[in-house]
């Protein structure tokens, strides 16, 4: 007989940073990330970088998904990432969604953003990235 091995779910932060109130494109993504097999902790509106990066440590996440529509995105994104060298967890991944032009898009992938996904963006695209980017092979 043939033993499975259990592969332990991808654990992704999902978050609002900032003053945008709006989350729906996050709880979409979110409830698809869940529904795809991942463990995701949604931590709700209004959070700062130090919250998100926080939780993110605490709750051993293996990735971060940021939501930003309020043009804040490259000092969010930069932030995040300098906290997160500090705190030595380099080894998270960061994606994210949002109204983001393509010159920024780029930008924030050469800093050590892993995926700017922009609106037309399918939640399978959104899911199939994270497993590659963690190393989990889809099931």
């Amino acid at each position: 007989m043939v033993q499975k091995t259990q592969v332990a779910p991808i654990r992704v932060v999902v978050a609002k940073p900032g003053l945008d109130g709006h989350d729906r494109g996050a709880k979409v993504v979110a409830r698809a990330l869940r529904d795809a097999g991942c463990e995701v902790i949604y931590t709700g509106l209004h959070q700062s970088p130090e919250q998100i990066v926080a939780t993110a440590i605490q709750e051993d996440a293996q990735a971060i998904g940021l939501s930003i529509l309020s043009g804040a995105h490259m000092s969010i994104f930069d932030r995040i990432l300098t906290l997160l060298k500090e705190a030595n967890a380099q080894n998270i991944v960061i994606f994210g969604g949002g109204i983001i032009p393509e010159a920024d898009k780029e930008n924030l992938k050469s800093r050590g953003v892993g995926e700017i996904f922009t609106p037309g963006a399918t939640t399978n695209e959104i899911i199939t990235w994270l497993q590659n980017a963690v190393g989990v092979k889809g099931t």
